[in-house]
C-alpha cells in the first residue's frame, strides 16, 4: 500500500510503501476488543476491600443464653446481619492481570493499525522536528495537517519538537517502544513519521 510522506508544513515529501500484512488487513473488532480489555484489566489496582468476619473488632461470646431467649443462638457481634458486623463475601484485594498469548497481542496491534489506515486516520511525517519551542506555531501546523486529537508515534522524538507539544490538549506523544492498541484506538488520528513505520514493521515482521 503505497501513501504519501507529509512534512510539518502539509507539503507532500514523497511516497511510502505500507506493509499490507500490518495495514491492510481486514480489521476484526473482537481481536481489538480482546487486547484493550486484556490492557485495561492490567492497569486496574486491585485495592477495593471490606473487612471479614475474622477482622471486625467485635466480641466473639455469645449474645444471651443457649435457650429461653425467643432469638437465634449467635455466637459473634461480627456476623455479617449484625450492625458494624463484616460484609458477607465482599470484596478483597486482588490483581485482574490475566495471560494472553504473544501471537494475539501482535495481531491486535495489527488490526489496530490496519483499522486506522482503512479509515483514512492515518497521517505519515517524514520527521517531527522543531526548528525551536514554538508551541504556537505548532499547533498550527497541526491544522494546516487537518489533524485533531492526535497520537504522535516516533522512534526518538526531538527534544524541541517535544517540549512544542506538551501543552497542546488534543496531541499526545508516544515513543515506538510503548505503542500500543488501547492508545492507537482512543486516538482520532494516527500521526506516523518514517522511523516509526521503519520500526513498526521491523516488531511486527
Amino acid at each position: 500500500m503505497k501513501t504519501k510522506v507529509l512534512n510539518l508544513d502539509n507539503k507532500a515529501a514523497g511516497d511510502v510503501e505500507l506493509n499490507d500484512a500490518i495495514f491492510g488487513l481486514e480489521p476484526r473488532a473482537d481481536l481489538i476488543q480482546r487486547v484493550v480489555i486484556w490492557q485495561l484489566a492490567k492497569r486496574r489496582s486491585g485495592q477495593h476491600k471490606v473487612l471479614t468476619r475474622g477482622e471486625v473488632n467485635r466480641t466473639k461470646h455469645r449474645l444471651g443464653k443457649q435457650k429461653g431467649g425467643g432469638t437465634a443462638r449467635h455466637g459473634a457481634r461480627s456476623a455479617p446481619l449484625f450492625v458494624g458486623g463484616a460484609k458477607a463475601m465482599g470484596p478483597v484485594s486482588h490483581s485482574h492481570e490475566f495471560d494472553l498469548p504473544k501471537k494475539v497481542k501482535a495481531l491486535g496491534l495489527k488490526h489496530a493499525l490496519s483499522s486506522k489506515a482503512k479509515a483514512g486516520a492515518i497521517v505519515i511525517l517524514d520527521e517531527a522536528k522543531s526548528v525551536g519551542v514554538k508551541t504556537g506555531a505548532l499547533a498550527k501546523q497541526f491544522s494546516g495537517l487537518g489533524v485533531s486529537k492526535a497520537l504522535v508515534v516516533d522512534a526518538e522524538f526531538d527534544k524541541n519538537f517535544q517540549l512544542s507539544a506538551r501543552n497542546l490538549a488534543d496531541v499526545s506523544l508516544l515513543p515506538m517502544a510503548g505503542l500500543n492498541v488501547y492508545d492507537i484506538m482512543k486516538s482520532g488520528t494516527l500521526v506516523l513519521t518514517k522511523a516509526a513505520i521503519t520500526a513498526i514493521e521491523a516488531r511486527l515482521a
